[in-house]
C-alpha cells in the first residue's frame, strides 16, 4: 500500500495504491489527511463510521473522502488511520485518529473538499489507484 501527494495548479493531487480497491481508498485517504497533518503524530483514540453509495466507483471514492472530511470536522479529529470494506458501489470505512491538538499535529493547510478534477480509480499491473484533486 502506499499513499502520495502531486501537484496540481493551487490545489494538490492525492492518490492511493493497494493490492484490493479498499486499500486504494484507504491509501487516498491517507494522503488526503497527510495534507492537513502530520498524521505519523494522530493516535487512534476514536473512531468514525462512515457509509457511502454512489452510481460509479469514482463517485464512491469521492464521497468517501468528503464523508470523511466533514465527519472529522464535526467531530474536531485529526485522521491517521482508515479501513474499508466496497461491496459493489457500497462502501462502509472506519477513520481512526484523536481530537485535533495544534502543537502535537502541527496543522498544514485545510482541505476543503474532493473533487472531479484528476479523478481516476483503475487497476494497472495488479495494483489499484484512486486520485483526485483536493481544493484546498
Amino acid at each position: 500500500m502506499a499513499c502520495e501527494t502531486f501537484e496540481h495548479e493551487a490545489d494538490v493531487g492525492v492518490r492511493g495504491t493497494g493490492a484490493t480497491l479498499a486499500e486504494a481508498f484507504e491509501e487516498g485517504a491517507r494522503a488526503m489527511f497527510s495534507v492537513m497533518f502530520e498524521i505519523e503524530r494522530v493516535e487512534p483514540r476514536a473512531e468514525i463510521r462512515i457509509r457511502c453509495r454512489a452510481q460509479d466507483v469514482e463517485s464512491l471514492f469521492v464521497d468517501w473522502l468528503n464523508t470523511l472530511l466533514a465527519e472529522a470536522d464535526i467531530q474536531g479529529l485529526a485522521l491517521s488511520g482508515f479501513s474499508v470494506r466496497i461491496d459493489g458501489l457500497a462502501l462502509e470505512g472506519t477513520g481512526r485518529g484523536e481530537r485535533i491538538d495544534i502543537e502535537k499535529h502541527r496543522p498544514k493547510v485545510e482541505v476543503k473538499g474532493a473533487t472531479y478534477t484528476m479523478l481516476k480509480v483503475y487497476e494497472e499491473n495488479g495494483r489499484f489507484v484512486a486520485q483526485c484533486v483536493v481544493d484546498v
